[in-house]
């Protein structure tokens, strides 16, 4: 019963003492047969009312049955039965029934409203005790009629008292008002039978007995099942709503969606996402077939392939998973990511699909631009390496189309290291976009435009005509050569272009690439700002290069190296004051390799500090075998001297040998000076604190500035060869030699002219009170053991020479 049941009048809901003397207390121990304590606290109040609701939807069919045969009880005994009685019993049927069809409609009116403990409570209570009225009621009619009737009129009371017995099925699923209306009439039955004292009528009621105990535990037994039943329907009710809350905050709040379909392919259930992703009403979606919507997009597109497989698979009836489709809707195309599986009808046919959807449009662009960027320089927005590798691949790969031609164009900046240095990273970052948009701007339909890396380009071009990449290369250097304003400043640069063709030069994008790397470098070695084309020479001398390099590791293993030594003259005198050592390498079967092959390989691999400190230790220790004070000059190369701790490794070399620190000089580069880091100061300092001379090699060329010998600790500057070849003939070389020589004396700092070979240079040197020369005038550098008989030769040789031009003086 409801709690609206329960708030009804209070003189229906809250019965009187019952007739015989019971009161409510006999309906509340009966009530204990319809016990749900076993049931968990969430079901026990839907399981008794729903036991209740079933008992009472036949109530009102049974009361009118029960009125119906109290007034024929009255028509069949008004003759032969006291009256009184059986219009007293009518009257309690009446009543009766009249307090069962109230009540049960005023239950019908409020059972949906709310279902509380104590509203079935009560309800329990008031159907009980009109079942137990009534019964007792119709208990008394076989006490009063049955002894005193006709054979005729016994047959009716056993037939009417069976037919009340079997009643106790109407209200069966609610066992205690089954009992409190059964048992009674049972009682009665069996003491009107007994009350009579005949044979037969003891008869009838061991037979009676029989069937009512029979009725009882049928009764029992369906109520037991009618309890499991209305159990079994709330766990389904609980957990479809479950389901429904779960599937309902599943739409609203999750990114996926539900989906079904018919058997015919239309829409069952649409979502609110759903139809958000689709760009389309709910009742529009509902109207249209799934397999029409898919089919119809593979019409709009002509690539469809994931459509058409989904398509397939619903017309198959397979169940599919995370497939992929794309659908053109109001607002753009979507991707969708469905999963779904058929389902059947009760007999076993497809009735159709049942799934989970979502729309991944983000993701799928985010993967796209994730692709995108993956291929694109964020500088420039050219395709990047990646890029160029795939792309030369395809190119390589079809180079077997007759006629077909591949050049790749290798692209190096000139001087946009200086840009990027001296003006910044973001300048340098805009004026790479420059030159990405002016490469753009020039290059041909059939070419593609790639940056590598740094100031790296490449232009792939396809052709059948290799002259159209050489007109492009003319065309890039002319277009990069001219000036740009970046940010309000003008900057000036350059490119090399190195040139490589497939089929010719090479079949893949890795030989390609390495074969335009070589032509690049000989242009850079050509003066840069132009192009070359690949040659197989220059192959060829890489394949040199490679072969040195390997060749002088062994080679300086063996022994196969050693130094010459070449003197310096003070002129005042024709002293020897001391040797240059130089690199000589005799390489068995080969014979000689020149320094200027060899130094450069060792540089770029690095082997050139090995070789400087092997030649540091060998030139201290030769020296040591010359007269004092002679010094030894050791050329040091700039990636040696950068290195931290170098001073250290002079300071070992003096204590391995003995050489006095004052004897050993070493000679840089000015190069060394343009990436100055605390090691370089660090060394020089170390240097001269240990007695060491410093020499600054090849002054006046380069990157010369007057400026580093202010700076910079030197004890000597060596003026390079380059002055000294046209010193008789261009004045203003010597003028040049002489300011030098004349700052240099103020500064307290030694002079070396380099290169000079003939007797009038070292007089127009000696003029200009220069300290000492070297070269092929005095002797080319030789071997260690002949430096004993150059300072005893030379002196000797400059004397006699100078005589013919006193005498002519």
């Amino acid at each position: 019963m409801s709690a609206d049941l329960a708030s009804g009048p209070r003189g229906m809901l809250e019965p009187a003492p019952l007739p015989g003397g019971a009161s409510t207390s006999l309906v509340d121990r009966a009530r204990g047969i319809d016990t749900v304590e076993d049931l968990p606290d969430r079901y026990r109040l839907q399981v008794r009312a729903g036991l209740l609701d079933e008992t009472l939807k036949l109530a009102n069919y049974s009361a009118v049955t029960h009125l119906i045969i109290a007034v024929a009880v009255a028509y069949f005994f008004w003759d032969s039965a006291p009256r009184s009685y059986l219009l007293c019993l009518l009257a309690v049927v009446a009543v009766v029934i009249v307090a069962t069809i109230y009540t049960n409609r005023l239950y019908r009116r409020t059972y949906t409203a709310a279902v509380s403990e104590v509203g079935v409570a009560r309800g329990y209570r008031v159907s009980g005790a009109l079942a137990y009225a009534l019964g007792l009621a119709w208990a008394t009619m076989p006490i009063v009629l049955f002894a005193p009737a006709s054979s005729d009129e016994r047959l009716l009371v056993v037939a009417i008292a069976a037919g009340l017995i079997s009643d106790a099925y109407v209200v069966g699923p609610l066992l205690s008002v089954s009992y409190l209306f059964v048992v009674p009439v049972i009682v009665g039955s069996f003491a009107g039978l007994a009350r009579s004292g005949e044979p037969i009528a003891m008869s009838i009621a061991v037979l009676l007995l029989v069937y009512a105990t029979f009725v009882v535990l049928s009764v029992s037994r369906m109520s037991r099942l009618s309890r499991q039943r209305i159990l079994d329907r709330v766990r389904v009710e609980d957990q479809s709503e479950t389901i429904g809350l779960l599937l309902n905050e599943f739409e609203e709040n999750a990114s996926d969606w539900l989906w079904e379909t018919d058997a015919a392919g239309g829409f069952q259930h649409v979502s609110a996402r759903m139809a958000e992703a689709l760009g389309c009403p709910i009742e529009l979606l509902q109207r249209r077939s799934f397999p029409a919507l898919l089919a119809q997009q593979v019409g709009l597109r002509r690539e469809a392939g994931r459509n058409v497989e989904l398509l397939e698979q619903l017309r198959a009836g397979r169940p599919f998973r995370e497939q992929l489709v794309e659908i053109e809707t109001a607002t753009g195309m979507r991707w969708l990511q469905l999963s779904g599986k058929p389902f059947l009808d009760q007999r076993g046919h497809f009735a159709g699909f049942r799934g989970v959807g979502s729309d991944v449009t983000q993701s799928r662009e985010a993967q796209a631009r994730i692709a995108f960027l993956a291929t694109r320089d964020p500088v420039t927005g050219l395709s990047n390496r990646v890029a160029f590798h795939e792309t030369a691949s395809k190119a390589c790969a079809a180079l077997d189309t007759e006629g077909a031609l591949v050049s790749l164009l290798y692209l190096d900046l000139d001087g946009f290291k200086k840009v990027n240095d001296t003006a910044g990273h973001a300048a340098g970052d805009a004026l790479l976009s420059e030159v990405a948009a002016r490469l753009q701007a020039v290059i041909v339909a059939d070419a593609q435009v790639f940056r590598l890396g740094g100031d790296e380009f490449a232009v792939l071009h396809r052709g059948r005509d290799s002259a159209q990449a050489e007109v492009a290369a003319d065309a890039i250097v002319a277009a990069l050569r001219e000036p740009y304003l970046i940010d309000g400043v003008r900057a000036e640069i350059g490119v090399s272009i190195g040139i490589a063709r497939a089929p010719r030069d090479a079949t893949s994008p890795e030989d390609l690439l390495r074969k335009a790397d070589l032509a690049l470098y000989s242009a850079k070695e050509a003066g840069k700002g132009r192009w070359q084309c690949f040659d197989h020479q220059l192959e060829q001398r890489v394949q040199r290069w490679r072969e040195l390099d390997g060749a002088m590791r062994a080679g300086l293993a063996d022994g196969e190296m050693e130094l010459h030594y070449q003197p310096l003259v003070r002129l005042e005198d024709g002293q020897v004051v001391g040797c240059e050592a130089l690199l000589r390498w005799m390489r068995p079967g080969h014979g000689p390799v020149s320094p200027a092959e060899m130094i450069p390989i060792a540089e770029s691999t690095g082997f050139i500090i090995t070789i400087g400190r092997w030649a540091l230790r060998q030139a201290c220790a030769e020296a040591l075998t010359w007269p004092p004070p002679l010094r030894v000059a050791v050329n040091i190369s700039s990636i040696h001297f950068r290195l931290a701790g170098f001073f250290r490794e002079v300071e070992q070399a003096l204590a391995e040998t003995g050489l006095a620190p004052g004897r050993l000089e070493i000679e840089i580069t000015e190069s060394i000076f343009l990436a100055s880091t605390p090691h370089v100061l660090e060394n020089l300092s170390a240097l001269r604190a240990l007695g060491v001379r410093i020499v600054l090699d090849d002054f006046g060329t380069g990157y010369s500035s007057l400026s580093y010998l202010t700076q910079f600790p030197v004890d000597k500057i060596k003026i390079d060869r380059a002055f000294v070849r046209e010193l008789s003939s261009r004045p203003e070389c010597l003028s040049v030699v002489k300011a030098i020589m004349i700052i240099a004396r103020d500064l307290g700092i030694d002079v070396t002219v380099e290169g000079v070979e003939t007797e009038q240079q070292a007089e127009l040197l000696r003029a200009r009170r220069c300290d000492s020369v070297q070269g092929f005038l005095y002797s080319p550098a030789r071997p260690a053991q002949e430096v004993g008989g150059l300072i005893e030769r030379i002196p000797e040789a400059i004397r006699l020479a100078r005589q013919p031009l006193r005498a002519a003086g």
